[in-house]
């Protein structure tokens, strides 16, 4: 698997329809604030989006 968040995601999400959702809600909010805030991202913002979601369900 290219991104082994990904794989916890799956695992977690019953829908795969609704982690698309939020994995895309999540990337564009990424997307905004760095273009807001003049940020240069060096990663891509739906990889953001995934460890960000991964890093959540990690902590509860």
């Amino acid at each position: 698997m290219l991104n082994e968040n990904l794989g916890k995601l799956i695992e977690e999400y019953d829908n795969r329809y609704r982690l698309v959702i939020d994995i895309s809600k999540c990337a564009r909010n990424v997307s905004k604030r760095a273009e807001a805030e003049g940020e240069i991202l060096i990663k891509k913002p739906v990889s953001i989006a995934i460890d960000k979601l991964a890093s959540e369900i990690d902590k509860g």
